[in-house]
């Protein structure tokens, strides 16, 4: 019987609403026991030869959950693989992350689901589930093989980037992912709004010389997926929320009981388009950084549970695609390995979320889009717990990331907060060396 003791260890646990002082003891890859300390009971029946991790002044929470993360491969190794890719997830405290379809060929049927799943069961580092595409080749012009993807495992279904356009074609997809309890998971963008801008459409665009990406672009296609959510009955996710009506629109569909849920990335959090200001690609992402207002209402929507994930959005790219100039240069941010960090500084530091809220929306909230059973610390659930030192400082360096790529704009920034272990199964997958 292999068996771990987390001694000591501040517990948080958002589905059963736990913060306390605790052990946790994993035998076999699952949770046996969370003994709180404030009770003066002693953790029982545990094994002769038991490792202890000692946690006193660390943070014992589940392993975080990714709603869409991008590995590349097939087809974009260059990029990042599952391999590195899953490695730079358990740093960054993930043990479960969703695979986006946006691979060459893309995942739009049963083989290249199962492609995904070997890949990550090879690797053996966090837990991966595939997203099937929505439509064939991602074009968003026919349906892809649903059913075939769920028998492959998909747990959803994404056309990445490349939002679906044509609203009869959503509204299908809609009905037919209803049918196996699966959601969409979209990126709500007007292409004919957003196609060929760069920045935030605003004072700043106007300033610089970039053309804009208009909020109405987002919010535009917001509303109308949230009204083929009404009529389907289908179930929406919203990804890489980042404007202010999109927020409130999200907010009245989901008090009308529409099956609407959405996340946020942490840059959208912490930076806004006066960034552009350095004329550095690192920090050209799509959506792309939004004004302060929006930050703030973002933020609003995370205290009220409107937006119920946060995610990394993972866009790993080659440094040689990122060096040319702002026009030409991919939108992306290499983002699961400094997640926690900016989380803290965007969120806790500030005071507008307890530890309890922050560790729902990268727990509970992602695993609930994915019907997923992980994301928590009750006893007989596997074992994937994350630890975190809050009171850690330490500087980002990308030439130490664990990912292919190297494309993130805190390269060389100071934050306080880091994850310090990753147990998978009940298994020490990463570990920070102090």
């Amino acid at each position: 019987m292999k068996s771990l003791l987390i001694s000591g260890g501040r517990v948080i646990d958002p589905a059963t609403n736990l913060d306390v002082v605790a052990d946790v003891l994993i035998l076999d890859g699952k949770i046996a026991a969370v003994t709180r300390r404030d009770t003066g009971a002693a953790t029982k029946n545990v094994p002769h030869g038991t490792h202890v991790i000692e946690a006193a002044g660390r943070i014992v929470c589940p392993g975080f959950i990714d709603t869409h993360v991008s590995l590349r491969e097939p087809g974009f190794e260059e990029d990042e693989c599952t391999a590195t890719g899953t490695a730079a997830a358990l740093a960054g405290g993930f043990t479960t992350i969703a695979a986006q379809s946006d691979t060459h060929p893309v995942v739009d049927d049963r083989a290249a689901a199962e492609f995904i799943r070997l890949q990550a069961d090879r690797a053996r580092n966090c837990r991966v589930y595939p997203l099937g595409a929505v439509t064939k080749e991602s074009k968003g012009e026919e349906l892809a093989e649903i059913g075939q993807l769920v028998q492959g495992g998909a747990v959803g279904f994404s056309d990445a980037k490349r939002p679906v356009a044509n609203s009869e074609v959503m509204r299908r997809a809609l009905e037919y992912t209803r049918m196996f309890n699966r959601p969409i998971l979209h990126f709500a963008m007007v292409p004919e709004l957003s196609d060929g801008g760069v920045m935030h459409e605003g004072f700043e665009a106007t300033r610089l010389g970039f053309r804009g990406i208009p909020a109405a672009a987002q919010d535009i296609m917001t509303g109308r997926d949230i009204a083929l959510a009404e009529l389907t009955g289908g179930q929406i996710h919203l990804m890489c929320v980042t404007t202010i009506d999109s927020v409130e629109r999200i907010r009245r569909a989901k008090s009308r009981g529409i099956s609407v849920t959405a996340d946020v990335t942490p840059h959208h959090l912490l930076l806004t388009d006066q960034m552009m200001r350095s004329f550095e690609t690192k920090y050209k992402c799509n959506p792309p950084l939004r004004s302060q207002e929006h930050v703030e209402a973002l933020i609003v929507g995370l205290q009220d549970g409107t937006l119920s994930a946060i995610s990394s959005d993972h866009q790993p790219l080659a440094l040689e695609k990122k060096q040319v100039d702002m026009d030409t240069a991919p939108f992306g941010i290499c983002g699961i390995e400094t997640l926690l960090p900016v989380c803290i500084r965007a969120l806790i530091e500030p005071g507008h979320l307890t530890w309890l809220q922050l560790i729902a929306r990268l727990t509970t909230g992602p695993a609930a889009i994915l019907g997923l059973n992980h994301g928590t610390l009750t006893v007989g659930q596997p074992a994937d717990v994350t630890l975190l030192d809050p009171a850690k400082i330490w500087t980002v360096r990308a030439n130490e990331f664990l990912s292919r790529s190297r494309n993130t704009p805190f390269d060389g920034v100071e934050f306080t907060g880091k994850v310090v272990t990753t147990i998978v199964d009940g298994e020490v997958r990463f570990q920070t060396e102090n």
